[in-house]
């Protein structure tokens, strides 16, 4: 029997391509119209904003760097374009991100125990309070992770006097189905806890709660944080949200206000509600939905679980609450040229997409990009890195040997064959061992380069199909 051949493992790789898709044909056209309307309301958008964007318009793009990339037995070769490496609204960047979190998360953080998603989201005003302040943040998730741990471990039999303890790990979820700001926590806790006696941890299943003990955790919670906002001056009673000015003379806090509130950020109906398409009758919320509390804005939801022998759906949920905002497939431009975003699933009021003018979607891009150095990803409990028995329960890298050592990030071609089955580093045509010839970054050396390859290709095909970062190149170099 003929060995199966190396190319079969996985489909050659081909550049994604997104200056095809709506979003950049969006974003290349109206962010110059999109900066001067900011300026000329007096405002700004602050250097990281702009930084997003400009950054956005080079990813993935030849014309803005390459690699060279040349097969070790049939000379053939390729072009691999950079990429942004942005945290807001890239959607490739995105997907890699959260493909190599996922991987971390299932491979080396989360043990063979079962794993409980808490999901927790904040009234209106306390969004915009805490998508202006990360401080805040992190201080409500520090109340809240001790809550549920206490919860945990009770719920598992034990005391906390007796040295137990739960872990989890915290995604900070900053966007909302309908492209809206909306900052909220994704908690995957162990549903259980461990005690340590000799050299083994012990895992204790936590029982399933109860809506009745569910509720009254989730009233200690809302009544924790708004005294916690309280005591630190932060919280103003009746007012539509606090009236915080972090960056005075910046306009992102004014597109953060109306991206929570679903209102129009920018132009002539700056502050209207903006449009959305009712294409199903409104649902009624079921009143008995399993392990979901919900008051004064307020919202507590446990029902989901993933035992220790779904590995995969683990990281399949991990997958979920790791996504960047934006889902290509479901945007598009209607013929009056609005920006039309299909939501994943029906709202309850029976809206299924939001249609915004195209600075206002420009608006609502530039509300979800985070601030610098904000840690978007939180360990708790066992899984914090200066857990001194964290290194007994986390599972180890095969091969890895140096315990105290973390592991390194997935690469890049480890990311691609993972999910998508995309082999970078192996030859589409002969099967042999791709390596990195060059790095392009010169402007003249590119502009060369991309001019032979599309001669090369008005040569092979007249229509032209042939791919620009898969045709044979000359020695330029």
């Amino acid at each position: 029997m003929l060995a199966p051949s190396p190319i079969a493992a996985a489909s050659a790789y081909h550049r994604h391509r997104p200056e095809q898709t709506a979003l950049y044909a969006i974003v290349a056209e109206h962010y110059p119209r999109f900066v001067q309307a900011i300026e000329q309301s007096g405002g700004y958008l602050p250097k990281f904003v702009r930084q997003e964007f400009e950054d956005y318009l080079k990813c993935g793009l030849l014309e803005h760097g390459f690699l060279r990339v040349k097969c070790n037995g049939c000379k053939h070769e390729h072009l691999v374009a950079f990429s942004c490496k942005r945290r807001g609204f890239c959607p490739s960047c995105g997907a890699r991100r959260m493909v190599e979190s996922a991987a971390h998360l299932v491979d080396h953080v989360f043990p063979a125990a079962p794993v409980r998603q808490w999901v927790l989201t904040f009234p209106f005003p306390l969004r915009f309070l805490l998508a202006a302040q990360p401080e805040a943040l992190t201080a409500v998730l520090a109340v809240v992770q001790r809550a549920i741990s206490t919860f945990v471990i009770r719920h598992a039999g034990l005391a906390l006097s007796s040295g137990a303890r739960s872990g989890a790990v915290t995604l900070i979820q900053r966007f909302g189905s309908a492209l809206n700001l909306n900052p909220h926590l994704h908690m995957l806790f162990l549903d259980g806890a461990y005690t340590f006696r000799g050299e083994r941890p012990i895992f204790h299943r936590a029982r399933r709660p109860t809506d009745d003990e569910l509720n009254r955790l989730f009233d200690s919670l809302s009544h924790r944080i708004v005294r916690l906002l309280e005591r630190r001056g932060l919280l103003v009673a009746e007012s539509h949200h606090p009236q915080l000015d972090f960056e005075p003379g910046s306009s992102l806090n004014h597109l953060h206000a109306a991206s929570i509130a679903y209102c129009i950020a920018i132009g002539p109906h700056a502050g209207r509600k903006a449009l959305t398409l009712y294409s199903v009758p409104p649902l009624d919320e079921a009143a008995n939905s399993p392990l979901l509390a919900k008051v004064a804005g307020f919202s507590l939801h446990a029902a989901t679980v993933c035992e220790a022998w779904h590995r995969s759906r683990l990281e399949r949920l991990c997958h979920y609450i790791t996504r960047p905002p934006i889902a290509i497939k479901r945007l598009s431009v209607d013929r009056q040229s609005r920006v039309v975003y299909r939501y994943k699933q029906p709202f309850r009021d029976g809206s299924t997409h939001v249609v915004l003018e195209p600075l206002d979607f420009m608006a609502r891009l530039a509300a979800l990009v985070p601030r610098p150095k904000l840690n978007l990803t939180r360990f708790h409990g066992v899984f914090a890195p200066n857990f001194k028995h964290r290194n007994r329960i986390v599972p180890r890298r095969p091969g890895h040997i140096d315990a105290d050592q973390p592991p390194g990030p997935m690469t890049w071609a480890q990311r691609l064959r993972r999910v998508f089955a995309i082999d970078i580093e192996t030859c589409p045509k002969c099967g042999g061992k791709l390596r990195v010839i060059a790095c392009i970054e010169d402007p003249s050396l590119i502009a060369k380069i991309l001019a032979q390859i599309r001669r090369r290709a008005a040569l092979i095909d007249s229509t032209p199909r042939a791919s620009p970062d898969s045709l044979p190149l000359l020695n330029l170099i």
